[in-house]
């Protein structure tokens, strides 16, 4: 099993692919690592070498901000939105949608179960 920037990658798959598995890094930025690492995107990983692994690593660690580091810049971003205040931060502090979604319909993921309010039975009129 081969582990770039702490993450272990599956060896069956494509470097292109298994490159996603880590935080921060998509399809395009997976294949630029690749480019400037000179390293065919279509390898399988557990053909690679040491060699290819450790440029790899290296491609990451100089362009890209990955992983835990990555994680704690975006957490630290909503903390300070929520902190001054803003509409974003307020929809986070409610667990809504922050970019302009509707909630009447549709963000039941984010709004829970529904809750039905009302009854939907007509009354039976009470013999007295």
């Amino acid at each position: 099993m081969a582990r770039v920037s702490g993450v272990t990658i599956p060896d069956g798959k494509q470097v292109q692919i298994a490159l996603t598995y880590v935080y921060g890094i998509g399809p395009l930025s997976g294949r630029k690592i690749l480019e400037a690492a000179k390293i065919d995107p279509t390898i399988r990983v557990k053909d690679l070498t040491d060699a290819e692994l450790g440029r790899i690593q290296d491609a990451i660690n100089e362009n890209y901000t990955v992983e835990g580091e990555l994680q704690r810049i975006v957490t630290g971003n909503i903390k300070r939105l929520k902190d001054i205040g803003t509409y974003r931060g307020l929809r986070h502090k409610l667990s809504l949608p922050s970019r302009g979604q509707r909630t009447r319909t549709n963000a039941r993921t984010k709004r829970g179960k529904k809750v039905t309010v009302g009854g939907t039975n007509k009354k039976v009129a009470a013999k007295t």
